[in-house]
């Protein structure tokens, strides 16, 4: 990178089409234009037309760019054929992920990633952003070094409120340095200093800076980004993070909420239907006999599959993959798959594709998450083999969804300084849960809003109004007027309204 410096080189940022995809590089854009580099473009692959990563044709419209140096971000570890297009180009290669590699690796020029085996960065849970974010300061030390600031060097915390973003979107584990990123880019946004794409889709998903918490980012700001990848391309979010004025922010911001409402629409149809789906599976119904849900609709939407297998495993609490095809007369199925605790899916994955050479055409992800292609000839045999395999290495309690709490709070306890309390304690995320307390409750009303969210309002047994909500409910049971008490999941919110600031349980189940 310091050669092309030197050179001038021409740069193609090739991206993912994901929000960690699409902050990793809105930030390397960003960060190299900062440190002074003149020629840099970016390619962020169509997930329909092309699907994930550096493939042969995103290849060749690098090569139609004239790149000298490609980077990929949030990306690459398994892009092998598309690599070595470039290098057959003798186009120079730097791989940027955090993805986990296989045994045998493609011939880039250099790769950093974390999750390498001889790599001894200790940090190994970061997003793709969180990579590109390490990778553009180790090349400002090194530019540093050589004295190749005329200027002042720039400050890359500035690129902060990006870390953060893509980082809780990216659903990876909060351990001590990425909730480090994450709190000084929540500082960073709630103090306004944040790009003009933030502050805009803070706007349109009507949410304050000053007060903007890491929940904030994943469900209201990185929900509407991610609608350009599902929907269209995410060259739209790109552009929106690297806006440098409100006005084509808030054109861009607009775009993608009405994005993320046909993504809402779509989602609630294909979740209607999956449920009617798995209504007939009887394995499933007998549940100590059903341990993974495979399901394929033709219709469906392959950008969506994604969050309906996570709402179907949050309803069942079993391993899920959604398919839809690949293309519209394509022969191929893609899959978006969603674990459970103690099962790792893109181990698994390997264990099928080795157990059962050719019946998975690729696949790669993380333990949570992962992604695969498959004939669609061969989806009924998938599905069986997928229960089956997770049948072998899965303890029949895992799939009981325990609810672990942190007890009942009492009534003086339940009150907005505690929540308030909790707030500042945060960022909570992944594998740094937000503490989730239980107990009983009067149910006094309930109601049906929005079409999927249940908004009660509860008392304590011994007096004491609440609000309470519980997004994306269990409507099959409630609303139920017949309900009058229950033991209530929940975490401490709290609800602004025109400056008042109210107590709200953030109901994540209810037992009756």
């Amino acid at each position: 990178m310091i050669d092309a410096f030197k050179q001038q080189s021409r740069i193609v940022i090739v991206g993912d089409f994901d929000a960690d995809g699409a902050t990793s590089t809105a930030l390397t854009i960003l960060a190299l234009r900062q440190l002074g580099f003149k020629n840099v473009d970016y390619l962020i692959p169509d997930r329909f037309s092309q699907g994930y990563g550096l493939s042969v044709a995103v290849a060749e419209m690098v090569l139609a760019k004239g790149a000298d140096l490609v980077i990929t971000v949030d990306n690459g570890i398994s892009s092998f054929e598309g690599i070595a297009l470039l290098k057959l180009h003798h186009i120079k290669v730097l791989v940027t992920d955090h993805h986990l590699p296989a045994e045998t690796l493609p011939n880039a020029d250099a790769m950093v990633n974390p999750n390498l085996a001889d790599c001894s960065f200790p940090s190994k849970s970061l997003a793709g952003v969180g990579v590109a974010f390490y990778v553009m300061l180790a090349l400002r030390s090194q530019m540093r070094e050589a004295q190749l600031f005329s200027l002042k060097e720039p400050n890359l915390a500035e690129l902060l409120d990006l870390v953060a973003l893509g980082t809780v979107a990216d659903v990876v584990p909060l351990d001590h340095n990425n909730r480090i990123l994450v709190h000084q880019g929540l500082t960073r946004i709630r103090s306004g200093h944040c790009r003009a794409g933030i502050r805009a889709l803070a706007e349109v998903s009507k949410r304050e800076l000053s007060s903007l918490q890491a929940g904030d980012l994943g469900f209201a700001i990185a929900s509407r980004l991610n609608a350009a990848g599902r929907l269209e391309n995410m060259s739209l979010g790109v552009e929106l993070l690297i806006a440098e004025n409100m006005e084509i922010a808030r054109q861009l911001a607009f775009e993608l909420d009405s994005l993320n409402q046909t993504r809402k629409e779509f989602e609630q149809e294909m979740k209607t239907e999956a449920l009617a789906i798995c209504a007939n599976l009887p394995s499933l119904m007998q549940k100590d006999q059903a341990h993974g849900i495979a399901l394929y609709q033709a219709d469906w939407h392959q950008g969506v599959i994604g969050i309906l297998a996570s709402r179907i495993k949050d309803q069942f609490h079993r391993p899920v993959i959604a398919f839809a095809q690949e293309s519209e007369n394509s022969e191929y199925l893609k899959g978006s798959a969603r674990s459970i605790a103690g099962l790792h899916m893109r181990d698994l994955l390997e264990r099928i594709d080795v157990k059962h050479p050719n019946l998975i055409v690729k696949f790669g992800g993380h333990a949570m998450a992962a992604g695969l292609t498959i004939h669609q000839n061969n989806f009924l045999k998938f599905q069986h083999i997928f229960d089956e395999v997770i049948d072998e290495i899965i303890a029949p309690e895992q799939l009981q969804g325990v609810i672990y709490t942190d007890g009942e709070l009492s009534s003086n306890e339940l009150n907005i300084h505690i929540a308030e309390l909790l707030q500042k304690a945060g960022p909570w995320g992944q594998s740094f849960p937000e503490p989730l307390f239980e107990g009983e409750f009067k149910i006094l009303q309930q109601r049906i809003l929005g079409g999927k969210h249940l908004k009660l309002m509860v008392e304590q047994p011994f007096g004491g109004l609440f609000d309470a909500i519980w997004f994306n409910a269990d409507l099959r049971i409630f609303p139920d007027l017949s309900i009058k008490s229950a033991r209530l999941i929940y975490k401490l919110d709290i609800n602004e309204f025109k400056g008042n600031k109210n107590l709200q349980l953030r109901i994540e189940n209810i037992v009756i």
